[in-house]
Parts: structure tokens; sequence; C-alpha cells
């Protein structure tokens, strides 16, 4: 029989002191971290048996806590599958006499990589993924690249949810593995045009992608040829190719600079060309285009990016030719490179456009939609000379919906409709944009909808949710996920506050470093600009983020807890000061440019410890609050959310629910099978609707 506790466990507290610029503090939960963390984070069942101890008995608080809503959870469970099409599978994507796609069998949990002739034929399953599962607690499949001549897919997959990757290479003709593993690898890989030749990016023993490499299939990975090393270890490395296959690209980046070098593919054991040597804060992406180049960056103070023509590599700032000109507040966020066509992918106003120019005669178009409230993105697809763009276009309300758009003729053809089996229609939601007015001034977009029938309110429970970070935009694209609580009376919404790009990268510029800040009071006039126009009332909302969404999370309750009723925070990156002055951690140096150099600089010290979550815990009534973690996570280490936990214990006791679940398989990402994923999605709504009173699985959707 299950012991019943009448307590929430209490994690002990050790005495631990640091200084650091003449400052002092204390952390009496640093004991939370395993010494042996690299190891744990591997193989989770080598974590110090008193920190196990501790996060089992957490764990199970949570599930008795829960255990009322356990009627509410299978059938969220029921509700999130059924609105899943269990044998789903992508529009094939051509490649010459092959077309590429994913699939799902009935009831599996992991994607099968597939292709059929183009010309007709018989389908191949070139992967199985439910397959390679078994047997593995933990697993997720990755990045997938055939070769360029059909006859082999490298793929890459994870056992252990620490994004340690191990790659294989399998025979398509045989259907056989070839004897390699490749191990300690990023996950990411590109083929040479001999298509025997594989780059591919190895992490170093901190979990840094430091290394890329050349591999010959079937050799061993001892054999393996160093192409290029990192030296620096705030900037990461990855491997991918021009559009055109023509080169094999090694991009150098942290968040703020990137490097590039290119290899000819038809010559892979040729010494790697350095496009443009880095320069602290410009970035640039590049594709070969006839004897010049194609460049998106930011040099030459062009914030929010332009594209340029080249003539040749080494660039040569001064040769450049502009072909999109720079535009304050048009964010260019992306290009594709097409024999004939150039795609770009504009952000205005958290607005999301893609426009077409074709090389020969420059003629420009954009693409147009009935509605504005949307996300939209282009796939380059595997062919180069074509006039077929591959581009998925979702809302709040509307299901993904997959087109090949003719840029020639300019014709849209409907390839998919992501189909909702327990049914789904539009026209019974709402959506609306709204700006709300920071502190000093400015104008913070929110995406929100709410069911026809929801009459808006000052009881209305609205989830409001942000992140904010890293320059990545949060758009207002479909999750059938969210209709479990929009069809029991919320509001959904969405703050796109500064550190995002949604405003282009000033919104970003001001949303880090020293005014990290603004994050947060955008948050804040974003939840109080949605109390004023009658969407909900104070103490109604529940604030929701992930990762350093869930940083957002902690910075807001603990200055303005009064203002909501509940809050979730997954994965969350709150002990932010600590981590940053940790170098040893898999994230820390190249977060410097994010958060701040905590150890060289005082006043990045100083602005840090002003907001850090962990580090400004009150003694005062905090909303109810459920905390994931995943004890194999290198983005979030485990011992983050855990002390946030204790520490909350242990200085705000109240009379609310403080809930923290860790996944003793998982990382950072959450279980790998799609079903599995509902589980935890199932937890985080029963714990909302549990605290608003609308646990009873009676009369519920």
């Amino acid at each position: 029989m299950k012991s019943v506790r009448t307590q929430p466990p209490v994690a002990k507290q050790e005495k631990h002191e640091s200084v650091c610029h003449g400052h002092r503090r204390e952390d009496p939960w640093a004991w939370l971290r395993d010494e042996n963390w690299q190891a744990a984070m591997l193989e989770p069942q080598r974590l110090r048996q008193d920190i196990r101890d501790y996060l089992n008995a957490e764990n199970a608080w949570t599930e008795q806590t829960l255990a009322p809503v356990e009627p509410l959870r299978k059938q969220l469970v029921k509700e999130l599958r059924g609105r899943i099409r269990e044998d789903d599978s992508s529009v094939p994507m051509p490649d010459g006499p092959w077309a590429y796609y994913q699939r799902y069998r009935e009831g599996g949990q992991h994607p099968l990589l597939c292709r059929r002739p183009v010309a007709g034929g018989e389908e191949q399953i070139l992967i199985d993924g439910d397959a390679e599962a078994e047997g593995h607690v933990s697993f997720h499949l990755g990045m997938a690249a055939h070769s360029p001549d059909h006859s082999y897919v490298a793929y890459a997959v994870d056992t252990t949810g620490a994004e340690s990757w191990i790659i294989h290479i399998r025979d398509l003709q045989s259907g056989e593995n070839l004897p390699e593993a490749l191990e300690q690898a990023r996950g990411d890989m590109e083929w040479a045009a001999d298509s025997r030749t594989l780059f591919y990016t190895r992490h170093d023993e901190l979990h840094r992608p430091r290394w890329v490499y050349r591999h010959l299939a079937g050799s061993q990975q001892d054999e393996d040829a160093l192409v290029y090393e990192e030296p620096d270890p705030g900037f990461f490395v990855n491997v991918d190719s021009t559009p055109s296959r023509r080169y094999v690209v090694i991009e150098s980046h942290d968040h703020t600079t990137s490097e590039t070098r290119v290899i000819d593919a038809a010559t892979p054991s040729a010494e790697p060309q350095l496009v443009m040597p880095r320069q602290r804060d410009v970035e640039y992406e590049i594709a070969d285009h006839g004897d010049g180049w194609i460049v998106h960056t930011n040099a030459g103070d062009a914030e929010d990016y332009r594209i340029v023509h080249a003539p040749a590599i080494p660039l040569d700032p001064t040769q450049w030719r502009d072909i999109v000109a720079h535009q304050p507040g048009r964010l260019i966020q992306g290009m594709l490179v097409f024999r004939d066509w150039l795609v770009w992918q504009e952000l205005v106003d958290a607005e999301v456009r893609l426009r077409v120019r074709e090389f020969a005669g420059g003629e420009e178009h954009q693409l147009e939609f009935d509605d504005t409230c949307h996300d939209l993105g282009a796939s380059p697809g595997f062919e180069y000379a074509t006039d077929t763009l591959r581009l998925t276009r979702s809302s709040f309300t509307t299901p993904h919906h997959v087109f090949d758009y003719d840029m020639r003729r300019r014709e849209l053809s409907l390839r998919k409709q992501q189909q909702i089996p327990s049914g789904h229609d539009p026209d019974a939601y709402i959506a609306r944009r709204l700006f709300a007015t920071a502190p000093d001034g400015e104008r913070v977009p929110v995406s929100l909808f709410h069911h026809r029938n929801t009459r808006p309110g000052p009881d209305t429970p609205l989830l409001l949710s942000g992140y904010g970070a890293y320059g990545i935009s949060d758009l207002p694209g479909f999750s059938p996920h969210r209709l479990s609580l929009v069809d029991r009376g919320f509001v959904y919404a969405i703050a796109h506050v500064r550190g995002g790009q949604e405003r282009g990268y000033r919104w970003y510029r001001e949303g880090k470093l020293q005014q990290k800040p603004n994050t947060f009071s955008d948050f804040i006039a974003c939840a109080e600009h949605l109390i004023e126009q009658g969407y909900t009332g104070k103490g109604r909302i529940c604030a929701l983020g992930g990762s350093a969404g869930g940083m957002l999370v902690g910075a807001v309750i603990n200055q303005r807890p009064a203002l909501f009723h509940a809050a979730v925070a997954d994965v969350p990156f709150v002990d932010v000061l600590n981590t940053m002055l940790d170098p040893s951690l898999p994230l820390t140096p190249p977060e410097w440019p994010e958060w701040g150099n905590p150890i060289e600089n005082p006043e990045d010290y100083h602005n840090i410890l002003s907001w850090s979550p962990y580090d400004n815990v009150q003694p005062q009534a905090y909303p109810h609050l459920l905390v994931t973690a995943g004890v194999s996570d290198p983005r979030v280490t485990y011992w983050e959310p855990a002390k946030w936990v204790a520490k909350l214990r242990a200085t705000a006791p109240g009379d609310r629910q403080l809930l923290l679940y860790t996944d003793m398989r998982a990382g950072h990402g959450g279980p790998g099978g799609r079903f599995d994923f509902l589980e935890e999605v199932a937890l985080r709504y029963a714990f909302i609707l549990m605290v608003y009173g609308l646990g009873d699985v009676e009369n519920q959707a």
C-alpha cells in the first residue's frame, strides 16, 4: 500500500557560500547538483541517491496532489489523442527519382522515414522509428540525410534524452546498417557529392559541439579525419550545405555572431575555405548562385538584415550589391535560394510574410492570405532547379495547411490539410491581435483566441504564455492541444515580449543583457492590458513558459504575484546567476552574449542578480505553481527547477499548490514518443484545471 504524505517534501539545507565582486550569497540547496552530473545525465541511474530520493519524493507528492483529478488526466489524454491522426504522414518531397516523407503507423510512437519512386511504385521504409526504439527506455529519432545517389541514409538516434546522438548509416539496397556507429555526435550531418563521405559534428566532454569530422562510409569512427576544431568555447559548430549542394558548409556561431567555412562537395578532402572572418554581432548565411554568392546578413549597419549579391569568396563587403535592402522594423528572418528564385521571410509587428523574386528579371511579389494573425513558413526542399515552393500555414484557429506554390504561375495548390479526427470547426473560435503599452511606451503585441461561446469577463480564466529570448519569435500557429483549455472556457494568449524578434532585431536587442528586465515588464503590461480590456480579471491569469520562458514565468511571479492565479514553468532556466558563473556547464560561454558575463563584469553580475528568479524568491503569497524538469536535460540542468521549488517551499509557505515533476528518463524536450508526450500535456492541463476549480470530469469538453 502506498504511503500518504500529509506535507510536501522538504529539502534539507546545507551551508554553502560564494563571494563574487565583493558580494556574498548563500545557497543552501546547492547540494542538489550532483558532482558527477555529466555521467548522471547520460545514465540517470547514476544520480546520487539522496538527490534521487528527493526528486522521487517530489514526484510522489505531485502524483498524490493530482490524484483527485486522475479521471480528468485520463480524459485529457483521450481527447488529446483524439485530435491526432494516428496514421498521419507528411507530403512527399521529391528529389530526382525519389520522393521522401515520414509517416506514422496506427498506434506507433515514432515516425517511419520512407520514400517512393516519383514515377510510381511501392513504398520503401528506410528507418522504422518504432523498431529502432525497442528496448530503450528513452528514444528520439533525430535528423536523417540521404546520400546524393540515394544509396545510403545517415540518421541520428538519442537513447538517453541528453542529446548525445549516435549516427548510423543504412545501406538502402540491403536494408542493413553499416558496421560503424558515430558516437558523441551533435546529430547534424551532410553528404559530399561522392555519396560516400559524410561530414558530421562531435561534442566535447562538456557537451559543446566543437569538432567537424569527415567519415568514409564503411570505415570505423577512429579512422575519421578532423576537418575543423572550434577554438572558442563560446561558439558552437554545425554542418550544412548550400541549396545547390555544391558546397558543404561549416558554421561557427554564438547567439549574435557567426563565421562560415565551405568545402567544395566534389573534393571532400579539401581544406575548408573561410568565407568571412567573424566580427562581433555580425551574422551571415550564404548560398552559391551561378558564379557568385547570395548573402543574408546584418553587416553594414543592417540591424534587421539585408540580402546582397557578392561576386566571390572570401567575401569583400565593398563588392556587395543589395538585392533586398535593409529596412528598419522589417526583419528579414531568412532566405531560400533556388536556381531561378530568391524567397525570403519577413516579420513586421508579429506578422509574417513571404516574398518571392525572380533572379532573371528582378520582379518581386508577396504571397497574400485572407488573414494576418498566423504562422507561415517555407521549406527549401531537396531540389534546386524548381519553380515549386513548399510552404506551411496555420493560425490559432486553423490547422496546418501544406501548399505547393508555383512561383512562376503564382498559383497555390493545397497538398495537405491537418486532420483533427475528433472534429474541429475553425469558425467556432475568435482570434484577435491587441497591443499593450509597456512602461517605457513601447507597443507590445498580444495574440489571443477563445471559443465563440466564451464571453470574456473579470472571472474568465486566461492562459498567457511567453518566451522572449535568443531572438526567437513565438507566432500564433495552430496547436490542437490548446483546445482542451479553450473549449473549457479559457482565453489563450501569447505575449510577444521583447527578447524575441517579432518587431525586428531591435525587439531582441532591447530584451537582453542590461535591458533584460524589459521582457518581464512587457509580459506584466500584457497581463494588465488583458485585464483592462475585459478578457479576464486580476488574479485569474495562468502564466505559462518553458526553458527561457520558464525564467520569464519565475521573474514575473516574483515581481507581481497577485496578477496570477497559477503558473506553469516547464524546464525553467531559473538559477541564472549560478549558471552564468559556471563556465563548465554546456551552454554557459555561448550564453554570455545573451545574459551577460557575471564572472568578468560586475555590472552584468548585479543586473542578473536583480531579476534571476531563484535569487529573488520573496516571503510573499505566490500563485499555484507546477514546475517540470528532466534529469537528462543538458540545456536546463535538473537542479535549477529543483532548487527553485525547494527555496519557494522554505521561503514562501502558503495555502497554494507548489508541485515539482521531474522526468527521470527524459531531457529538455520531454519523452520521445508522441503519445508519451501527451501524458505530460495532460499533467499540465489537469493541474491548471484543478487549481481553477474545473477538475470535475462531468460536463467537460
